[in-house]
């Protein structure tokens, strides 16, 4: 067979990944705090991009009897960015903000303003009371709470130390974190300052006798020594005890008094001693705030007894398109690099309208789809909560799987039950006995934890939770209910009557 070259022409189709088809598919799984900060970037790069000050889109389902409404988006404020005609002639910079440059208006409000204000109008007014700009706000200064770092270094400036001590100091407190627990080893610090680690141990001692007690531990079981040192109660058996905190864990008192040589009583007084201190002290100090989740979903009950499915308003980011700048600039642009610049930038502010605009509407529509699939949860509860897989509701839309999983993750929906992630509602799904309908893993952790809550004097098995659930119809294995118990951070049937018997 011989070997010859020869030109083919051959069409097809092919998905190619362009930048900004990459933009639109990381846009969807974008919580909206990333989101935000997402869109503020781009405000501050692309100039012909400005945010939409205007009222929000309505994104409150139509009207319908008893059931889920499909929304009604197909003429929104985004759709209407793309295609504004209302700019007025393109070099009218200025045309439709007349109000913003109203030569009249220093006057105005000149005239709106009493003349015969009293001098002290000149005053600032800070919380209940007027006092003079620039100075010291002692009531605002009160709710300010002190950081642990802060408090640590306000104690380190009176500490008896030297100068090469002092700098050693200053490095292990930067190594602190929230809990007061030391996140670095002391080799890393004497490598990185040309230290000894006898040094390093030395200024170590010094600060673990800082306030609050317990400070500058490097694992739980230092900490809580620490302590117990303070109190004078750190003796060799409460040591073995606080070695062995996996037994304490366990609630193993007959193997605690074997190492301490104790009775069972006095075992149990060492525990309740232990559960006295404080394992986490740095967290008695102010840290940094701690941001609430803000759903993306609102599911409110309708006047009809069906479902009102909208978009959270305010956590989407309204942009518009300044076409009226892109035309002025293009007039006088010159160079072949800043048309092309202006050029890009027009076509990147357009996608990303389009972008946004498009993950609105795929974030409202699985929300819809999960809403109708799991109506029986927000009607009865969590007992209620139905077997649901991302394939079901990506045929439900018309979405393949993959965009339902980037739709889902980071996003909340607010409902009369509460909050919850948007991956809450997926759950694995578990048979039932004679062939029944399928039960929800989340129902039936629910039930697992409400049969440990309610067993009273008789502690249950694994083995008999298993027949109990067997009993109403949930075919479920001995391994399963484990699982779940250790996932609801329910101690064993062992541990529990331990328990018991140490609160008795």
């Amino acid at each position: 067979m011989a070997l010859t070259q020869r030109l083919e022409l051959k069409q097809g189709q092919s998905l190619v990944m362009t930048p900004q088809l990459q933009q639109a598919i990381k846009l969807l799984q974008l919580s909206n705090v990333e989101l935000a900060q997402y869109v503020e970037a781009e405000l501050e790069r692309n100039p012909l991009l400005e945010r939409d000050d205007a009222e929000g889109m309505d994104t409150r389902i139509g009207e319908g009897p008893a059931e889920i409404r499909t929304p009604d988006i197909d003429a929104t404020p985004l759709d209407m960015a793309l295609k504004r005609e209302d700019f007025g002639a393109a070099g009218d910079l200025d045309a439709g903000r007349d109000d913003l440059y109203d030569e009249g208006r220093a006057e105005k409000m000149a005239e709106a303003t009493d003349s015969t204000a009293s001098p002290l109008t000149d005053w600032t007014r800070v919380g209940s009371g007027k006092q003079f700009e620039g100075e010291d706000d002692f009531d605002g200064n009160l709710g300010v709470s002190l950081s642990l770092k802060d408090h640590l270094e306000a104690q380190l400036g009176i500490a008896a130390l030297g100068a090469t001590q002092r700098f050693i100091a200053v490095v292990l407190i930067e190594a602190v974190d929230e809990a007061g627990y030391l996140r670095t080893t002391l080799a890393d610090v004497a490598e990185r300052l040309g230290a000894t680690e006898a040094e390093c141990e030395a200024v170590l001692k010094t600060l673990q006798g800082f306030d609050p007690c317990g400070v500058f531990a490097r694992d739980l079981a230092e900490c809580l020594a620490l302590q117990l040192k303070e109190r004078d109660r750190l003796d060799p058996a409460m040591q073995i005890v606080v070695s062995r905190l996996d037994l304490v864990a366990r609630r193993d008192i007959a193997g605690l008094s074997a190492l301490c040589g104790l009775d069972n009583a006095d075992v149990v007084d060492m525990i309740a001693e232990i559960r006295e201190l404080t394992p986490k002290p740095g967290l008695a100090f102010g840290s940094e705030p701690v941001q609430g989740v803000v759903p993306d979903v609102y599911v409110r009950e309708g006047t009809d007894g069906g479902w009102n499915v909208e978009l959270n308003t305010d956590t989407l980011p309204r942009v518009l398109v300044n076409s009226r700048y892109f035309a002025q600039v293009t007039q006088v642009a010159r160079k072949r690099e800043d048309k092309f610049y202006i050029t890009e930038c027009m076509t990147s502010a357009n996608w990303l309208v389009k972008s946004l605009d498009q993950r609105a509407r795929t974030i409202l529509k699985v929300a819809s789809e999960i809403v109708r699939q799991q109506d029986s949860f927000l009607t009865l509860g969590v007992r209620h909560l139905r077997p649901l897989n991302l394939k079901t509701i990506a045929d439900a839309i018309g979405m393949h799987e993959s965009t339902v999983s980037r739709v889902t993750s980071n996003k909340y929906m607010a409902t009369p039950r509460g909050q919850f992630e948007l991956k809450y509602f997926f759950t694995a799904s578990i048979s039932a006995m004679y062939g029944g309908e399928a039960h929800s893993a989340e129902a039936v952790r629910d039930r697992i934890r409400e049969m440990v809550d309610n067993e009273g004097d008789d502690v249950l098995s694994d083995d008999k939770i298993v027949a109990l659930l067997n009993a109403d119809g949930v075919n479920i294995a001995r391994r399963t209910v484990a699982k779940y118990r250790e996932a609801l951070r329910i101690p064993s049937s062992v541990e529990r009557r331990r328990l018991r018997q140490i609160s008795a």
